[in-house]
């Protein structure tokens, strides 16, 4: 049972934080910086909820409870099983999602740019949180054990989202990268562009 009934502590005045060990590490540390981002991730998630309509939402609302998940799994190190840790089964929930989503929708030509539609730049904004969060657990994986499944978890959540973003700019359309659009005249000499001419 979780019970919060003191917001103010004054615990964390000297710069440092408590895990759910008992223990305490600085707010700088590697294994902080891996949850704060996963809070922002899920901060960006429960926005992209207020474009979505109840068949993404209720996925959504499943992603976030199992990012506290995994923000309970790293909040206490080591991979004792007998704490909550995110599990296989969770990654395969979201790879079935995905496979079920991208079904429905065409081949891509290119890649996409981030808009297209209110929901979908608030997915591609929670996609690339989700990828740095990925980035933070793979630094904390250097120096301390984390359970394998919680960066499988990460790299497949941000494909999740991925697929969401286009499925939510569906109406409009994706985005899509044109390379070298805005380039000038490729035809210039190039010598001329190297002296300054």
């Amino acid at each position: 049972m979780i019970r919060i009934n003191t917001v103010v502590t004054r615990t964390g005045d000297d710069g440092s934080t408590g895990l759910g060990d008992g223990s305490r590490v600085r707010k700088d540390d590697a294994r902080i910086e891996a949850l704060g981002t996963l809070d922002e991730a899920n901060a960006a998630i429960g926005l992209m909820r207020v474009y979505t309509a109840a068949g993404e939402d209720m996925m959504l609302a499943r992603v976030q409870n199992d990012l506290f998940d995994l923000g309970a799994d790293l909040a206490v190190p080591g991979t004792d099983a007998a704490r909550l840790r995110i599990t296989p089964a969770q990654v395969a929930r979201l790879e079935a999602e995905i496979e079920e989503s991208n079904a429905e929708l065409p081949p891509l030509t290119s890649f996409v740019l981030p808009g297209g539609a209110p929901g979908a730049a608030a997915a591609h904004l929670a996609r690339a949180i989700v990828r740095r969060a990925e980035r933070r657990v793979v630094a904390l994986a250097r120096v301390e054990a984390v359970n394998p499944a919680a960066l499988l978890f990460l790299n497949r959540l941000s494909d999740h989202l991925f697929v969401l973003a286009r499925r939510l700019s569906a109406e409009a359309g994706d985005v899509l990268w044109a390379p070298g659009a805005n380039r000038p005249d490729l035809d210039a000499d190039p010598a001329a562009d190297a002296d300054g001419e």
